[in-house]
């Protein structure tokens, strides 16, 4: 599994991605390639859970959703996670 973090400013192309953003995760979670994900209180960033592998994988969802490179969103750590509770 893998964890990414990000963090939010207040740009107004990141609120215009978030709907697009938030049904693309909401598809992945329904095929459980997403465990869970949304924003810190406050809104100032967000934390995601990919169930994948390896980071090759990783790299290609976030290639896939162009909201990780949109003005206000910044990825800030990528992770990968071995949980042993779920």
């Amino acid at each position: 599994m893998w964890i990414v973090e990000l963090s939010f400013s207040d740009a107004p192309e990141r609120l215009a991605a978030r709907p697009a953003h938030r049904e693309w995760l909401a598809g992945l979670h329904r095929t459980g390639v997403v465990r869970m994900a949304g924003p810190w209180a406050g809104d100032s960033g967000a934390l995601i859970v990919f169930d994948v592998h390896d980071e090759a994988a990783l790299e290609r969802l976030l290639a896939a959703d162009p909201y990780f490179t949109t003005p206000g969103v910044q990825v800030t750590a990528r992770r990968e996670w071995h949980p042993f509770l779920s």
